[in-house]
């Protein structure tokens, strides 16, 4: 089962990658797309950590989640 922390994995390096390629073909030289494409990955990572925190899992959701499963 796919999470938000597993697309958030996907995302980083696409987003770096491919944001810095369009700017790149778009006209910016690479020392510019770079940090754009680095600055964007960082705001996702920065979301991912302080605005959707990841939470450990508490006693009740992991006993509904093995019931879960062994239904």
């Amino acid at each position: 089962m796919v999470q938000y922390y597993d697309y958030v994995l996907g995302v980083i390096p696409l987003v770096l990658v491919g944001l810095t390629g369009l700017l790149s073909v778009a006209g910016l030289k690479l020392t510019v797309a770079l940090p754009a494409g680095a600055g964007v990955a960082a705001l996702i990572i920065g979301h991912a950590l302080f605005v959707n925190m990841p939470a450990q899992p508490t006693a009740e959701s992991t006993e509904s989640t093995q019931r879960a499963k062994a239904e």
